[in-house]
């Protein structure tokens, strides 16, 4: 009876009298995750994997407990229209599973598309001492989530829980994203800042997912390996959902705050690019400490075009 795509969100309580489930969810869906683009100075397209685990026990009542599997496959894009603007478009399908006191429950399909616009606010390249190259790049944009996975929860019905909403594989809503992101290297050393808020609106059925910001602050090193390159990076992830609203009014055990750890490695074979990474919980807060995020990890296979 619960529910998470990408990186961690924690969402909603509506108690029903007589539940025997656990009623308190992991997370909701609609997330996006941005982390490393791949450095093509053209168009790209490929293929990302994303997984998730979290764990939720009720501190009132440890027999109601879920296990949750989140995963999705993701064909993902961008497109050049001239050196300083660039398009980008995320298409995910959801593959997950619950484990909890009552059984295993799955679902799957189609969820919400994202596309995006970014613009190069400025770039520089220049040298340091006689050797060091010191080169940035500063981009901001913005894209639009579409409705384009089901909701199909029915929120006049008094005995739908927390479980049915968060098993939707959409928000029912078109919702709206700002973004940034700063990149700087010095010679084979680099650093990337990135973050991203995304504004969602209430949906026909009048519930409305809280305000999401995310930021990821990674620190990488480009070793040339003949033709090929290779960059293992090392960061951190900070993520903050705002307080979900039903009618206008405060859902209970929603907003979250997670900071992880991330640790990955990017190869780039000419026009290939294939990366992976995991994320590990520094610190959180999901639904009054009931919920714990365990693992998130992605993996992407990425073609210049």
């Amino acid at each position: 009876m619960f529910r998470k795509f990408l990186m961690s969100v924690g969402f909603i309580l509506l108690m029903a009298p007589g539940l025997k489930a656990c009623p308190i969810c992991g997370c909701g869906p609609g997330n996006l995750y941005m982390g490393l683009l791949p450095d093509f100075k053209y168009h790209f397209i490929g293929l990302r994997y994303h997984y998730t685990r979290y764990h939720t026990q009720l501190i009132s009542d440890p027999s109601q407990f879920s296990t949750n599997y989140y995963n999705s496959i993701e064909l993902w894009g961008g497109l050049r229209v001239s050196k300083k603007f660039q398009l980008l478009a995320f298409v995910p399908y959801y593959e997950n599973k619950q484990m909890d006191d009552d059984g295993t429950s799955r679902t799957h399909g189609l969820g919400d598309i994202t596309v995006m616009g970014q613009y190069m606010v400025f770039q520089s390249s220049k040298l340091i001492g006689t050797r060091k190259r010191l080169n940035q790049q500063f981009w901001l944009g913005g894209g639009v989530k579409l409705p384009t996975g089901p909701f199909n929860a029915d929120m006049l019905d008094s005995n739908t829980t927390v479980a049915d909403i968060n098993a939707q594989i959409g928000t029912g809503s078109v919702d709206f994203i700002l973004n940034g992101m700063y990149a700087l290297s010095i010679r084979n050393f680099g650093l990337n800042l990135s973050a991203n808020y995304k504004i969602n609106t209430t949906n026909g059925d009048n519930y409305k997912f809280g305000n999401k910001f995310t930021g990821n602050l990674i620190v990488f090193y480009n070793k040339n390996a003949g033709r090929n390159i290779i960059t293992p990076n090392i960061g951190l992830g900070y993520e903050s959902v705002a307080i979900n609203s039903l009618h206008n009014k405060d859902v209970r055990f929603t907003g979250s705050q997670i900071m992880t750890g991330i640790v990955g490695l990017e190869l780039n074979f000419g026009k290939i690019g294939v990366g992976m990474n995991g994320q590990i919980p520094i610190a959180q807060n999901f639904a009054e400490g009931q919920t714990k995020m365990e693992f998130n990890g992605m993996m992407h296979v990425t073609f210049q075009l």
